[in-house]
């Protein structure tokens, strides 16, 4: 089963924080394990005790082939001496980039579908076919989102975290932002911020939170301007941005989903949407195995 390393939570300081009265500290759950770090080993672990309760030797996932979601759960389900199949949307280009290569070398069987196919990863006639092709399995949506996901992720937040007035986190499929708006206590505002394009979020967000019948105690807000142009989109500033970080206060974050989130949360202390006295804990959420990824499809060389 995955095990948890201990993680750490660092008072990062700056000069224009303190003079706006403003603490920031960071939350480092890329630290929790080597491989299946950050939020996805809270969104895998009751996953994979619920594979094995219920007899399963093989899980199935999806998702594209920069996904941390697969990295990831490679990684846990050998840890875990679980066979995995990835579906991953899109042809086979080589040579194969660091996280598909990553998956391949920890076991998953990985198959490769049309992005037309893969439209259809909820639909039951897909579903049935993927079983007469690879026999029984413990299906993971892609993300991780599903009950067993918000359970998880419910669990990043301590009571050491309460004397925090903002929580941040990314936001991609939002499982993590709903289990942390399940947790949240009555004087905490939670900020999610997307790191895709549109305003859909706010809808799916609603409708995670109704599907899995979550009323926050404290605030919740969804952040929508700091995508960048959409999911996996980038621009100088934010490569600028991500190395300014590193070298200011050596903690390496990636640009996808941790990278916009923290960009824009600066930039709205700098505007003053952040009140004075405000003491905000960012959620590091790993995706750290992606900067290798990125670098390589990117010719770039951001810190690891």
């Amino acid at each position: 089963m995955l095990i948890p390393r201990s993680i750490t939570t660092e008072k990062i300081s700056y000069p224009l924080w303190e003079d706006k009265g403003i603490e920031v500290s960071i939350k480092r759950l890329d630290q929790i394990h080597e491989l299946a770090s950050g939020n996805k080993f809270f969104k895998l672990k009751y996953n994979l005790e619920k594979a094995i309760s219920e007899g399963h030797d093989t899980i199935l996932t999806f998702g594209g082939a920069y996904s941390n979601h697969i990295y990831a759960s490679a990684a846990a389900a050998k840890s875990a001496n679980l066979h995995s199949i990835g579906i991953i949307r899109g042809e086979e280009t080589l040579p194969l980039n660091p996280t598909i290569a990553s998956a391949l070398e920890h076991g998953m069987h990985i198959h490769y579908v049309s992005r037309e196919e893969y439209r259809k990863k909820t639909e039951s006639d897909f579903l049935v076919s993927l079983k007469e092709k690879f026999g029984n399995f413990y299906m993971i949506p892609e993300g991780g989102n599903n009950e067993e996901a918000i359970k998880g992720t419910t669990e990043i937040l301590s009571q050491d975290d309460s004397e925090f007035t903002h929580i941040t986190t990314s936001i991609g499929t939002g499982g993590t932002f709903s289990g942390l708006a399940n947790k949240i206590n009555k004087d905490q505002i939670l900020m999610g911020f997307s790191s895709l394009k549109g305003d859909f979020i706010h809808d799916e967000i609603k409708f995670l939170l109704e599907k899995y019948k979550i009323t926050p105690e404290g605030k919740t807000q969804v952040v929508d301007q700091y995508h960048f142009g959409g999911y996996g989109k980038v621009n100088s500033d934010l490569i600028d941005f991500v190395r300014w970080f590193y070298k200011e206060f050596e903690i390496a974050i990636e640009p996808i989903y941790t990278g916009k989130m923290i960009y824009g949360l600066f930039e709205m202390i700098k505007d003053d949407q952040i009140e004075s006295g405000s003491k905000i804990l960012i959620l590091h959420t790993g995706g750290l195995q992606g900067l290798a990824g990125f670098n390589h499809r990117y010719g770039l060389s951001l810190p690891l």
